[in-house]
């Protein structure tokens, strides 16, 4: 359904759809390309693979179209902010964030048909053994978590400071109501919210919560920010490493200077890469949290030893 609406705007262009123009960050062409191939997969994966390395394939190619598929919509960072925050400078372009929602949603989709395909055919490889084990629940939270979780808080204040050098009234939002509380929600995201998937107050309300002390907080009050903020941060920001390395190769400047900000190019190479440090240790820490929560985690509580069955005392 989503290829048909790219089709038609490949016909017939479409309005503006985000503040750079277009909706993907591929031409009309290769987006629906995507959505071809993708239509293609999903119905490949409603039928058995002749072979085994048939299968493998097929699960592999409709992996690789749905990482494509949310990494063109990169642009949903800017739906984001200026539907959340409006008054910041970012317009929000209602179709264009309905655009690139479709195009996730197509993306999901297809990764869970994957995923069905994968279970029904009984497929097992190192691979997929490997990603059991990396998801596999733990009785504690291991040191890594806790290397990721400070990593991504320096990747955060290296993007505050690196702005602070160049002064915070070059940035190119603009000051209004909103820019306090989103202020606010950038300092949350990158100190409170990676120290929360690694540390117990993260997974039980510490004493000073009034009325909750002791009690388990919601799994997916830290660990669907955790997921989103990560995904968010890699995906837009990985896409502009890359596109920054791919310009700087060819000896152009990745962000020349224009009548909206004139920024000099080394403060985009330690942002950018700040920006990617904080989204991907926020990732490695969401990752360690998600295990450390799943059913099966016999010791939420420090201190406290497992019912029979493996659950714990705190109801």
């Amino acid at each position: 359904g989503y290829g048909v609406v790219r089709a038609y705007w490949l016909v017939n262009h479409p309005p503006k759809l985000s503040p750079v123009g277009h909706d993907l960050i591929v031409p009309g062409g290769w987006g629906l390309a995507l959505c071809i191939l993708a239509a293609l997969l999903a119905a490949a994966l409603r039928r058995p693979g002749a072979s085994r390395r048939q299968s493998l394939t097929l699960v592999a190619m409709s992996v690789a179209v749905s990482a494509a598929l949310v990494v063109a919509a990169a642009l949903f960072v800017f739906d984001l902010v200026g539907g959340v925050f409006p008054g910041m400078g970012i317009d929000f372009f209602p179709l264009g964030a309905a655009s690139r929602i479709a195009c996730i949603s197509a993306a999901v989709l297809l990764a869970l048909a994957a995923r069905g395909y994968w279970l029904r055919s009984g497929l097992h490889t190192p691979f997929a053994q490997g990603i059991r084990e990396l998801s596999a629940p733990l009785s504690r939270t291991p040191a890594w978590a806790y290397w990721a979780a400070y990593v991504s808080v320096t990747g955060c204040l290296t993007r505050i400071v690196a702005q602070a050098v160049v002064g915070f009234d070059s940035s190119p939002l603009t000051t209004g109501g909103s820019e306090g509380m989103f202020d606010l929600c950038f300092l949350l995201a990158g100190t409170l919210l990676p120290l929360a998937l690694v540390h117990h107050w993260g997974r039980i309300w510490p004493r000073w919560v009034v009325g909750m002390s002791g009690r388990r907080v919601p799994r997916w009050l830290v660990l669907g920010p955790g997921v989103a903020v990560s995904s968010i941060i890699v995906i837009y920001f990985g896409t502009m490493l890359l596109e920054m390395i791919a310009e700087r190769l060819q000896g152009r400047n990745p962000f020349p200077p224009d009548d909206r900000m004139a920024l000099p190019e080394t403060f985009f190479w330690v942002a950018v890469p700040a920006y990617f440090v904080w989204g991907a240790g926020l990732a490695i820490a969401a990752l360690a949290y998600h295990r450390r929560t799943r059913e099966g985690d016999v010791s939420l509580v420090r201190g406290m030893a497992p019912m029979p069955g493996g659950e714990s005392l705190v109801s």
